[in-house]
């Protein structure tokens, strides 16, 4: 999002959101329409053609929210009530979380999601990102490895013991010194594969990083991932079960998601490449037929959407290859059934193998 990345302060932030006050109480002064202009951003199209602006960080058009349109004045309220909440939590230097803001008015707000998206439109219609508004989420991701660096002036060595999980810090922009000598960066889809590779204590014997975003990564793991990845110049892969899911978490690392299409290009990774698990590890490593699940009708579906997507298209034709092939074959199976036959075989055999492979 254009502005987004110049680190706007508190105060004008503050600025920012006084003025759009000022600018609405004189619309309603002289009987104007109360509307908000927000411009649209999309972290991918179905435009296979390579016209599109999904990759260019630039709006691909705007939304008119205006009071006298049906199903409008009840976002826009939602908008305003949030926006004073924002105010106050600057005006105080207070940081509070998606949840926080939501139980201040719940029966205003009536759901999550409809704060979530004011935060958005906030984000939008101001020109910056969450951290820049105090809001900040509650931390899930995880690291190990060998990597140290400070965090708000407290030092957080995991290179000390590299087999250690530590919660990713949730205000990035207060990391610093950041030092490794790893060889390179892994991020696992789920906790239970990253605990696996601590019991095996994969980081001690192969000088690497090894990131969780336990599910679908929330901003700051995917912030963190960014920040290694372009300050150490590491190779970054990633480790997701073969199912649709997984191909979506995977697909939100390296190009971002639709929600914060607007803030894509701080916390996508270009780089990430696609280690595992692929339908051709069916085969190449026996994996047991009890292990295999069908797609079911949502999987379908999702894989179907997917296809259409324009990065698939232009960046990442070998992926939607991968796609297609779990499709044809209506099969999907998860990174623990690669440990079958040995619970140590991801560290052991799997991992180091592919990421020699370079993969794709």
């Amino acid at each position: 999002m254009e502005g987004s990345d110049q680190n706007p302060s508190p105060d004008e932030v503050l600025s920012k959101i006084k003025g759009f006050i000022r600018a609405l109480v004189l619309n309603l002064s002289y009987n104007r329409c109360f509307s908000v202009a927000l411009d649209r951003y999309q972290s991918y199209c179905s435009n296979t053609s390579g016209n599109c602006l999904c990759r260019s960080d630039l709006p691909c058009g705007a939304k008119i929210l205006s009071i006298e349109r049906e199903g409008h004045t009840c976002r826009l309220h939602i908008l305003l009530r949030v926006l004073l909440i924002i105010h106050q939590l600057l005006k105080e230097n207070k940081h509070g979380t998606k949840r926080d803001i939501y139980y201040i008015e719940p029966s205003i707000f009536t759901d999550q999601a409809v704060v979530d998206r004011a935060i958005n439109d906030i984000c939008i219609l101001l020109k910056c990102s969450r951290h820049h508004l105090n809001v900040v989420p509650v931390g899930k991701g995880l690291v190990m490895g060998w990597l140290r660096f400070a965090e708000a002036g407290r030092i957080i060595s995991c290179i000390t013991n590299p087999n250690n999980a530590y919660m990713i810090p949730v205000c990035v922009e207060e990391i610093e010194d950041i030092v490794s000598v790893a060889k390179y960066i892994l991020v696992v889809e789920k906790e239970t594969v990253f605990q696996r590779l601590a019991n095996d204590k994969f980081c001690g014997t192969h000088q690497c990083i090894v990131i969780t975003g336990r599910g679908y990564p929330d901003v700051p793991t995917r912030r963190f991932l960014q920040r290694l990845v372009k300050q150490l110049h590491l190779p970054a892969y990633c480790l997701v079960d073969f199912d649709p899911y997984g191909f979506d978490i995977l697909t939100t690392y390296r190009f971002g998601s639709t929600q914060m299409a607007y803030d894509a290009k701080l916390m996508r990774v270009p780089e990430m490449r696609w280690l595992g698990v692929l339908p051709s590890d069916l085969e190449k490593y026996q994996v047991p037929e009890r292990c295999l699940l069908s797609l079911t009708t949502e999987d379908k579906k999702k894989a179907e959407a997917m296809l259409l997507r324009c990065y698939l298209h232009q960046e990442a034709p070998q992926w939607r290859l991968e796609l297609e092939i779990m499709l044809h074959r209506g099969k999907k199976f998860e990174i623990e059934a690669l440990s079958a036959s040995s619970l140590s075989f991801l560290a052991e055999v799997y991992i180091p193998l592919k990421v020699q492979e370079g993969r794709i």
